[in-house]
């Protein structure tokens, strides 16, 4: 599992560390691996031209830290200083000392420099790039240099993934002893490039909870329902699906596609789309309805296609079992009536995209696509519900104002972005919820196995349908157990 942890906590780390090592050594471990991943990155390091971006922090120590060591190489390093009276006075004078130059134009080592250290603004930085630091920052990116960020692009905010203004996008960002939130949550995600972490000894001296996790293959594994000797369909868990009408019976096929393939060991179809979902899944159990009267079931799923029908909606928000609200449901679901599920210790997972959390908080869809983060933990502190907000980097957030750390799905690919996409991760969250998982495991597990079977279903580069990333689900599951 990868965590990301607050600047807070990772300077509340790193006083310690210092605290316990010679002046300058944590600087140095850190110049080291930026360095080491610049020169792979290189390939051929001596000869090659290489430029430094340095602000006025301990990012720009490290740049020119890691210049002195590819100068040593035989790298041609120049430096450009955005804050010349504030550059750190010990790492300007080794990189000096090393044959290292601070330029006085910018714009003419830019245009043939082969690596470009972002070293202008780290952790602490908010609200964008400086207007000085805006050109020299979009000639690195216009250049045919290897953009590396130092700890963190600069420019954007590193414990929300929030960007304010201008941020300079890397083609890689080296991080030191911790992975950010922003370096893991759009749209600041998009800015990092690939991201390696440089190990520099924090690990003993980092308290506390991460504010994010983003799971792995054996994390997942640890959560999926295996069947037992002594299991029978109904020990297995029995997931109900309302979804679906005479203008959308195809959610409710997708639904169901989803559901059949996330654990369960039944689904119980409720809905007008009955004909619709037998014919293409004859070992579903239908029922016309109401959800009430339908049969047991360990979870609901309710809301995919279902129109201006809010009817399966109250019925099964009134339910005393795990319920999933997608889509239309998210519409026409009772906020109250949901606070009230919480209230009585009833798990709601709610799974919005941006634009209906933005309807759900009363706020444009922009500024949620800005605020990942904070929308997620807002809607799962305002309905007592634990939230799966989708998008190109998946959150997940429990109820439980922070004591877990939000969840962020890594396994995603542009290729989702197809219609009925939603109506499959929703049947396969419903059914690890029916199966036994908790609300924020069975979130979790089933945005990660969807985008991986998105992954399978598109390995070809192709257009891929939502029918087909519900028939790769297995694969994703094998892939995930092996």
């Amino acid at each position: 599992m990868r965590t990301a942890y607050s600047v807070e906590t990772v300077r509340h780390a790193e006083a310690q560390l210092m605290a316990r090592l010679p002046e300058g050594a944590l600087m140095q471990r850190a110049a080291a691996g930026l360095a080491a991943a610049g020169a792979a990155l290189l390939g051929r390091v001596y000869g090659a031209r290489v430029v430094l971006l340095v602000g006025s922090g301990d990012n720009g120590g490290d740049a020119l830290y890691a210049g002195s060591r590819l100068a040593r190489r035989g790298a041609g390093v120049e430096a450009v200083l955005l804050a010349p009276d504030r550059a750190h006075p010990a790492a300007l004078a080794d990189f000096l000392r090393a044959g290292g130059r601070v330029t006085d134009d910018p714009f003419e080592v830019l245009a043939v420099a082969d690596l470009v250290l972002d070293g202008i603004t780290g952790i602490g930085g908010h609200g964008g790039l400086r207007p000085d630091a805006v050109p020299v920052a979009r000639a690195a990116r216009g250049s045919n240099a290897v953009v590396v960020a130092v700890d963190l692009p600069s420019g954007v905010e590193a414990d929300s993934g929030e960007v304010h203004g201008e941020a300079l996008r890397a083609d890689a960002t080296v991080t030191f002893g911790a992975h950010k939130p922003g370096l893991l949550i759009d749209p600041a995600r998009e800015y990092a490039g690939t991201v390696r972490l440089v190990d520099i000894g924090l690990d003993d001296h980092l308290p506390g909870l991460p504010e994010l996790e983003a799971l792995q293959h054996v994390d997942v594994a640890r959560m999926l329902p295996v069947p037992a000797a002594e299991s029978d369909k109904y020990r297995r868990g029995v997931v109900g699906v309302a979804a679906g009408s005479a203008r959308y019976p195809g959610a409710a096929v997708l639904a169901v596609a989803g559901a059949l393939r996330g654990g369960a060991g039944a689904v119980r179809y409720v809905g007008p789309a009955a004909d619709a979902v037998i014919a293409r899944f004859p070992e579903c159990l239908v029922h016309a309805g109401p959800p009430a009267r339908a049969g047991r079931v360990q979870a609901w799923v309710v809301g995919p296609g279902l129109g201006d029908d809010s009817e399966p909606v109250r019925d099964v928000v009134a339910s005393d079992v795990p319920v999933l609200v997608d889509a239309d449901g998210l519409r026409l679901m009772d906020a109250v009536a949901v606070r009230e599920r919480a209230a009585r210790g009833v798990p709601t997972l709610l799974t919005p995209h941006a634009g209906e959390a933005a309807a759900l908080l009363g706020v444009e869809r922009a500024e949620v696509e800005g605020a990942r983060l904070a929308a997620v933990r807002e809607l799962g502190a305002r309905f007592g519900a634990t939230v799966l907000l989708k998008g190109s980097t998946t959150l997940v957030a429990a109820p439980d104002g922070g004591r877990s750390p939000v969840r962020v799905n890594p396994m995603g690919t542009p290729w989702l972005a197809t219609a009925g996409s939603g109506d499959v991760l929703s049947g396969l969250a419903g059914s690890l919820l029916a199966a036994g998982l908790d609300a924020r495991d069975a979130g979790s597990a089933a945005a990660y196995l969807h985008g991986l079977a998105a992954r399978h279903a598109a390995a070809q580069g192709a257009p891929i349908t939502a029918y087909e990333v519900a028939s790769a689900l297995p694969f994703a599951w094998h892939d995930v157990r092996e």
